[in-house]
């Protein structure tokens, strides 16, 4: 069947296939979400690379994640070349009309992730965004204490957040940035972020990016700055039983939330009500000048340099070495 999306015909082939057994929803379900949320969707992905987590077979079934834009990409749907750490590249997506999205999901794809540049300059980040992960003994309970106090330290540094759900225990809060630095540098204020939450909430928060050195806390995790690396985008849906959302939340609506209420269901109402609660994101470039000179501090006062990039990234100058704790204590 078709689907009008702003007036551009979109095809869904087999609509009735199932994509979400445990509540029943379809591939059909999936494109008209889509088109009910397409406003705030395409906000979060608009002039954006963008990399598609694809469910063929639904939830339950085998997945991948899709870089390079696929065969038979409409010729409306401009791309954007990307540099990997490698060196390689690839040319993505980058939608700029809802039709994108809806024709993306009828391949499959549930979860959007954008890097957090424009097609224009792909090597200046105009987000930065703060993943807030909690690690197992602790939950979505944790990551919303941690946010707040992270609200009033970006707050400090005349920054201000934009807090939504993961679509499962973590949230994450975005800052609308000016491209003006590299992403060695937007990494850096992000690090810096971390371990200025880490000494505020210590018994809660930790940046350590070996996982046995995290505990029951949560996972600041600087390297979703790191070129390559993404997160799912406002309005997503997660591969999860229950369908749910990654959704933009206002800072007073976070205490109260439980991110299993942010589904395909009632995200669309919600979005019918509110509109898009972090419209003016998009008025907003902030500069990162104060988050640098803090970690020059670090560095200075307290010797903090650089900390371990994700292990597929060229091994970096200033880097620590990247070996697993308990493994280089038995060298």
């Amino acid at each position: 069947m078709e689907l009008d999306v702003a007036g551009r015909a979109v095809r869904v082939t087999n609509p009735d296939k199932t994509y979400y057994p445990e509540r029943g929803f379809t591939k059909l379900d999936v494109a008209r979400y889509y088109v009910a949320v397409a406003d705030g969707v395409l906000r979060g992905l608009r002039d954006r690379p963008t990399t598609m987590q694809r469910f063929p077979d639904g939830v339950e079934g085998e997945f991948f994640y899709q870089k390079r834009a696929p065969k038979g990409l409409p010729d409306w749907v401009p791309t954007a070349r990307i540099t990997f750490p490698s060196g390689r590249f690839a040319d993505e997506m980058c939608p700029t009309e809802p039709a994108a999205v809806v024709w993306a999901a009828n391949l499959g794809c549930l979860t959007f992730h954008p890097w957090p540049v424009r097609r224009t300059d792909t090597e200046h980040p105009d987000e930065l965004r703060l993943d807030l992960d909690p690690q197992p003994g602790t939950g979505f309970a944790e990551a919303v204490r941690v946010a707040r106090e992270l609200r009033g330290l970006l707050a400090e540094h005349g920054l201000r957040g934009w807090p939504k759900t993961s679509g499962g225990r973590g949230v994450h809060v975005y800052v609308p940035i000016r491209p003006d630095w590299t992403f060695t540098e937007v990494r850096r204020a992000a690090i810096a972020v971390a371990r200025a939450m880490e000494r505020r909430l210590p018994r809660l928060v930790t940046s350590a990016w070996w996982k046995e050195e995290r505990g029951r806390k949560v996972f600041v995790d600087y390297n979703q700055m790191a070129r390559d690396r993404t997160i799912a985008s406002p309005y997503s849906l997660r591969a999860r039983p229950r369908a749910t959302v990654s959704t933009p939340l206002r800072w007073e609506e976070l205490p109260a939330a439980e991110p299993e209420d942010f589904d395909l269901r009632t995200v669309p109402a919600r979005f019918a009500e509110l509109g898009d609660v972090h419209a003016e994101m998009a008025g907003h470039a902030f500069g990162l000048e104060s988050l640098l000179e803090l970690a020059d501090r670090q560095a200075a006062d307290d010797g903090l340099g650089d900390l371990p990039y994700p292990p597929d990234h060229p091994k970096m100058p200033g880097e620590p070495a990247r070996v697993q704790p308990s493994r280089a204590r038995k060298r």
